[in-house]
């Protein structure tokens, strides 16, 4: 992600939301046959086998506890899916894939791993008011470095206002917030609400203007058989 692309974002966050909660998705229509027809025909046999492993991945953990979930989910992307930038996969500055689209290419960037990795617990069955896709300021080149680029993780909060664990795919390892102060938060979100810098109560939850690049996801999401 660009440091300009996360600047645009941080001043449209209010709109963020709109796009939320007309866009939840709905588990009942979610077709992962016609997911996995679709990764046979656009990419082959090697991605509709990886689609296949990654259906038995949410049929294993659905029983499990969330520890667990969240484990194993944060593996099986980050041994699967190489980091690219948008440009280099996409042609594009910034591209939200779809979690087919990742698979197929086996490639994504930090808002490809963090969309992966959130529709995943979702449909093994991790509530949604515990899962937020989260912009963050990740410090590179040690403690003492002033360089911070823009990048995106995954936040699982078992309480509104428990410190979260947090997924990332520069680090294999799942390790609360307050062991990552590398990572700066910006804003976090959901289907539910929008929260700024970690804070416990949604900054909103009124819905404003519609951000179109995450309703052109969720429309491809949907059009994947993912609502």
């Amino acid at each position: 992600m660009s440091q300009r692309a996360l600047s645009a974002l941080t001043l449209g966050m209010a709109l963020l939301l709109g796009v939320l909660m007309a866009g939840t998705l709905a588990l009942a229509t979610v077709d992962l046959d016609r997911m996995q027809r679709l990764a046979a025909e656009r990419y082959g046999q090697q991605t509709a086998a990886t689609v296949a492993e990654w259906r038995k991945l949410i049929d294993d953990i659905t029983p499990l506890p969330d520890a667990e979930k969240l484990s194993r989910v944060n593996r099986f992307f980050n041994e699967r899916v190489v980091w690219k930038q948008d440009a280099e996969i996409w042609r594009q500055n910034d591209y939200w894939a779809t979690p087919l689209e990742t698979l197929g290419r086996g490639l994504g960037d930090c808002e490809d791993f963090s969309v992966a990795k959130y529709m995943t617990l979702l449909l093994a069955g991790v509530e949604i008011e515990k899962l937020r896709i989260t912009y963050v300021k990740a410090q590179m080149g040690g403690a003492y470095s002033k360089v911070f680029e823009a990048h995106m993780v995954l936040a699982y909060y078992a309480s509104p206002a428990a410190d979260p664990d947090v997924l990332d795919n520069m680090i294999d390892e799942i390790r609360p917030a307050s062991r990552r102060p590398d990572l700066k938060p910006v804003f976090g979100f959901n289907s539910q609400g929008l929260w700024v810098r970690g804070a416990v109560a949604p900054a909103t939850r009124n819905p404003g203007a519609k951000l179109s690049r995450w309703r052109d996801l969720l429309q491809r999401m949907a059009a994947d058989g993912l609502g």
